[in-house]
């Protein structure tokens, strides 16, 4: 059986910064079949409310930054992220929610110290992480275009 990682919004989960879900039913019913192992990293560390963050390149690299303090909040989101695949090293696929800081495969807005969008097709902190070990990773909205429905046969 598949095991696939998967922000736990898009099954349900009330757990985005502003306490709402990002429930997607079509891509759980493509996933049928699959194990699937929820992750939160935003949740887990800050808790739900929370205020946002965003990606921003600085001179020590990308870093998540909290749009209200302007704390770096990366170190305990990577670290999560460390343990959450050394704790499931049979992952097969990683499925992100899009435009996170976090989860984002390939959709993630990087800016610089000014705001200024450098990048919106960046990984998020999580997904590097996925991608760093060699993971099939995609964001939701990609998964769902990759893989159609099968087609209806019969009568």
């Amino acid at each position: 059986m598949k095991k696939v990682a998967i922000s736990a919004c898009l099954m349900g989960e009330r757990c985005r910064y502003d306490g709402s879900d990002n429930r997607d039913v079509k891509l759980l019913g493509k996933l049928q079949g699959c194990e699937l192992i929820p992750f939160c990293p935003e949740h887990h560390c800050f808790g739900t409310p929370r205020p946002t963050m965003d990606l921003i390149r600085t001179e020590q690299g990308i870093k998540a930054l909290s749009n209200v303090t302007g704390a770096d909040l990366s170190p305990p989101v990577i670290r999560y992220a460390q343990r959450f695949f050394d704790e499931h090293p049979e992952i097969d696929l990683f499925i992100g929610k899009d435009r996170s800081p976090s989860c984002g495969v390939c959709s993630a807005r990087l800016y610089d110290r000014d705001k200024r969008l450098l990048d919106d097709r960046a990984a998020g902190l999580m997904a590097a992480e996925a991608k760093r070990r060699g993971i099939e990773c995609w964001d939701a909205e990609s998964f769902i275009e990759a893989h159609p429905a099968p087609p209806i046969t019969g009568s």
